[in-house]
């Protein structure tokens, strides 16, 4: 009777609450207990602070009298089941009277059992145990099932974050090649059921290469890192993509664009760049860091792939470099 309530109930011990007025049952049914391995007996004598008393000690199962001054032991186990903390205790109601009647109703408002009282003690601890122990089975079972819930709660969050980091590129924390390729068939997908155009721009840091060799490999992987960062300030349309696309390429998708707005995002993108003035002595066609793109525009209904798309922009792309780099070319078919 000394052991926190809280860890009895951890350690499946049976705890007792009895609601009754009269100290003589009180009394009759301590002694009953008193013998018992394992059960933990308490004892309210005031009705109205019954609801009060089983919160706090928490009892695995209420033995409630049926009939109390002020207040009936109906009206108590509606309480218990209205409330929360004690809606599934189980109530083993106490009686002088065996009225089928009277246990109709018990049962009705919730009751688990009915005894008249004083009851033989072999039948009073069988039962308390009984449905001490079903309800402590419950509230395992409870337990487990909400660990469960927050494992697979955990677990899809790490899913989730797992799903997350192997769509982004290490280094640049941009879209990867495999967000890249996956992003670009499902637009194009949606690009044919929609019959709307979608634009590709692929991008190439200019003479890269020789920046790497002059600067080193650390400059380069923070000069990686700015221009993605660059090329994700003028890029802000959520359903737009930039990506790495591979070295010291970008990808950039542009669901639901003509070729004259993708135009007008290359030509927004050489601005972002020219703006930070990142140095590149080493360039040959400049001191600053520049882009060579290829842009290129297509509605996939008309029969316009995935790697089609990559090659008209890629080809555009090879024409930005061929004519100098430092600026964009227009697929031939879109010029």
């Amino acid at each position: 009777m000394n052991r926190d309530t809280k860890d009895s109930l951890n350690d499946g011990a049976v705890v007792v609450l009895l609601v009754d007025d009269q100290m003589m049952v009180a009394e009759g049914i301590r002694r009953m207990l008193a013998g018992e391995d394992n059960i933990i007996y308490h004892y309210c004598n005031d009705p109205k602070k019954a609801l009060e008393t089983a919160l706090k000690v928490r009892p695995s199962v209420i033995l409630q009298d049926l009939i109390m001054p002020d207040v009936d032991g109906y009206s108590l186990v509606d309480e218990y089941r209205a409330h929360e903390g004690t809606r599934s205790i189980p109530v083993i109601v106490l009686s002088t009277r065996e009225e089928p009647k009277d246990k109709s109703i018990a049962f009705e408002r919730g009751a688990n059992d009915y005894l008249v009282k004083l009851p033989d003690k072999i039948e009073l601890v069988a039962r308390i145990r009984a449905h001490s122990k079903s309800y402590l089975t419950q509230l395992q079972r409870d337990k487990a099932f909400t660990a469960l819930r927050e494992l697979q709660a955990e677990l899809e969050k790490s899913n989730a974050e797992l799903q997350k980091l192997s769509c982004l590129d290490g280094l640049t924390g941009i879209a990867n090649r495999r967000r890249f390729d996956e992003f670009l068939q499902m637009e194009c997908l949606r690009s044919a059921r929609e019959n709307t155009a979608m634009s590709l721009i692929l991008i190439d840091i200019d003479y890269f290469k020789l920046y790497n060799d002059n600067y080193g490999h650390l400059a380069g992987d923070k000069c990686l890192q700015t221009v993605a960062e660059a090329l994700s300030e003028v890029i802000q349309r959520p359903a737009d993509l930039v990506a790495r696309y591979g070295g010291e390429e970008f990808g950039v998708i542009l669901p639901s664009t003509d070729i004259e707005g993708a135009v007008q995002i290359a030509k927004s993108l050489e601005e972002k760049i020219a703006s930070l003035e990142l140095p590149h002595e080493h360039s040959k066609i400049g001191d600053r860091i520049t882009l060579s793109m290829g842009v290129t525009s297509r509605v996939a209904c008309e029969g316009t792939k995935p790697a089609e798309l990559i090659q008209l922009a890629d080809q555009a792309l090879y024409e930005a470099k061929a004519s100098g780099r430092n600026r964009y070319r227009v697929a031939e078919e879109e010029a």
